[in-house]
């Protein structure tokens, strides 16, 4: 019994250790853990920086017309900084967008050095603003700048107005355009102009002057020049195609000129 004792007195009454030593363990650990992260970044920077993953090809998706991987690499990949675990992927995405043609881009990593890029591309519908302007409007709205010789097709109507005002116009012009076209009159051209009126240009020449407000407004005048220019027409010997101007800026009626015909008297005016 009294070895026992003795045993579990000398455990219980164990010195402690001085404060310098307890100081220079804790440093010691410290000191390792550190030299175990130091160590990992190096290695980390290491491989980030090795040149098997430098980016060096990419993988294009989508329908791509006026763009090809070939000029998508030599536009982009010069730009780019950083390797595969470096590259900063929104601004990977912002270079893809402002190559002329693309709308959108989707860029993932693809290991270990390449990236995988899908592509939309802007699908023109009209020309956009002052004819000295190389600029287009897309099928969504947007204004973009191109190549006119690039164009697949270039007989397209012209839009103008203010850019913030792109996707307005574009709307005005899909609404308006197939009530014109049952009138078998083409529009070739709208403007919204500084002050916010309407003005629709049309291939035979013709010029209408629509007025201000909202699609439903202008709607609403145009729909009173459909129900009465073909009985005006017949009445002076003249098809709707014979439209040479109208204005339908007023209240309760337009004014109107026809070819051929000289004078416009009260029937001619509604």
């Amino acid at each position: 019994m009294r070895a026992r004792d003795a045993m579990y007195m000398s455990r219980d009454t164990a010195p402690e250790l001085a404060l310098d030593v307890r100081l220079m363990n804790i440093t010691s650990r410290w000191m390792l853990w550190l030299a175990g992260l130091l160590f990992v970044g190096m290695l980390v920077m290491w491989i980030a920086r090795h040149p098997v993953f430098t980016i060096t090809g990419m993988q294009v998706l989508g329908e791509v017309r006026h763009n090809n991987e070939v000029t998508l690499r030599a536009n982009v990949v010069p730009r780019l900084q950083g390797s595969f675990f470096t590259v900063d992927l929104l601004r990977a995405k912002a270079t893809f967008e402002n190559v002329p043609w693309v709308r959108q881009a989707v860029v993932q990593r693809e290991f270990p050095n390449r990236l995988r890029v899908e592509i939309l591309e802007h699908e023109p519908v009209a020309y956009w603003g002052p004819e000295a302007d190389s600029r287009l409007v897309n099928k969504q709205g947007q204004v973009f700048s191109a190549n006119f010789g690039e164009l697949d097709n270039e007989n397209l109507p012209h839009l103008s107005g203010p850019d913030s005002e792109s996707i307005r116009v574009l709307q005005m012009f899909n609404a308006l355009g197939p009530v014109f076209t049952q009138m078998q009159l083409n529009m070739g051209a709208l403007e919204l102009t500084a002050r916010g009126s309407w003005r629709a240009r049309f291939k035979n020449g013709a010029l209408i002057e629509l007025g201000r407000g909202s699609e439903q407004e202008v709607m609403a005048r145009v729909q009173r020049l459909t129900q009465t220019l073909a009985q005006v027409s017949q009445r002076y010997g003249r098809q709707t195609q014979s439209l040479e101007s109208a204005d339908l800026r007023y209240v309760n009626g337009y004014a109107l000129r026809l070819r051929g015909v000289s004078t416009l008297d009260s029937t001619a005016t509604r």
